[in-house]
């Protein structure tokens, strides 16, 4: 069973210890940020039906560049 402390910790007043100290001179860049793209994504939640005629992403997008095409367009109006 843990121990409840009877008095507050001598480092809370929400400094860093001297070990957590980060030397952002020997930071690298991120590896991982170049696997999100140039793309910017938009996540959607699909109700059941939808989901099960719209199984992929790519059935989605080609079935709403479709609807898309057929609206009317006016000058100055968006969806």
């Amino acid at each position: 069973m843990n121990k409840m402390p009877s008095e507050e910790s001598p480092n809370s007043d929400n400094e860093l210890l001297p070990e957590y100290d980060f030397d952002y001179q020997k930071a690298k860049p991120n590896r991982f940020a170049s696997r999100s793209g140039k793309k910017k994504l938009t996540v959607v939640v699909l109700d059941e039906d939808v989901a099960e005629v719209f199984t992929t992403p790519e059935s989605v997008n080609r079935m709403l560049r479709v609807l898309i095409e057929t609206m009317p367009q006016t000058k100055g109006e968006t969806v």
